[in-house]
């Protein structure tokens, strides 16, 4: 009986592959791919796709864990969601070269890529990121399925609802609350609350125009918030990568 470490990732994407890179560095040993784009997408780099999310949950029982690997937080709610009701063995994947506060909590689907910071009792909920070099200071709370772009920095005791997005290079000052399907836009620098499903950039931060979808919303997890270019060029947001 081999005693290799199998994990099963959902989401053959850019993002993905980093997802692989983290796993390889902290212990899983063997790697398998799972994306609906498959039986067109067969390969990822030099992993194996084998089948759709449905027949993933067929085969659960043949991994040590599973993770979500989609850079959509909407999307990414919704796969994840649909993984832990069947009793999946959602794990949470830490890179070596990350810092994380014995003191922090992370729910379970969580990603923390190289270089970033999660510092005393924050709290992030399921399926978060906190990308590289990104910071989450102390007692902030993070609902489920945040993304911290590469380099954003949240200071303490900040409160960030479900699916929000903060851009790569953004700063979230101290004590401000940001609501649910937020997307804060590159190099903004957040000095105010936020309310729901705002899209706020610029220095100081603020609305640019009303979101007509959630920065995710697992009410309709095929919903494109970035579909808008305008609002993509004006943010300089990435792409949503990923997609299953």
């Amino acid at each position: 009986m081999s005693n290799r470490r199998r994990l099963a990732i959902l989401g053959a994407s850019g993002h993905g592959k980093v997802v692989a890179d983290i796993a390889i560095q902290s212990g899983w040993q063997d790697l398998t791919f799972y994306d609906d784009a498959w039986p067109r997408k067969t390969r990822h780099e030099h992993w194996e796709v084998r089948g759709t999310l449905p027949m993933l949950l067929h085969d659960l029982p043949g991994f040590d864990g599973v993770i979500v690997a989609i850079g959509h937080n909407g999307i990414r709610e919704a796969k994840l969601g649909a993984l832990l009701a069947h009793g999946a063995r959602v794990v949470t994947l830490v890179h070596p070269r990350a810092t994380i506060s014995p003191l922090a909590r992370l729910g379970p689907g969580c990603v923390v890529v190289a270089g970033a910071v999660i510092n005393a009792f924050a709290e992030l909920g399921e399926g978060c990121i906190v990308n590289t070099c990104a910071s989450v200071g102390h007692d902030c709370r993070l609902g489920a399925c945040v993304h911290v772009a590469p380099g954003a920095n949240v200071a303490g005791d900040v409160e960030i609802g479900r699916t929000s997005w903060i851009g790569a290079g953004a700063a979230v000052r101290q004590g401000m609350t940001i609501g649910e399907g937020v997307m804060v836009g590159a190099g903004a620098a957040v000095v105010a609350s936020v309310g729901d499903r705002q899209v706020v950039g610029g220095v100081p931060a603020r609305p640019l125009s009303p979101s007509s979808t959630d920065a995710g919303t697992a009410d309709n997890p095929d919903a494109d918030p970035l579909s808008d270019t305008s609002n993509v060029l004006r943010l300089n947001l990435p792409s949503p990568q990923g997609r299953s």
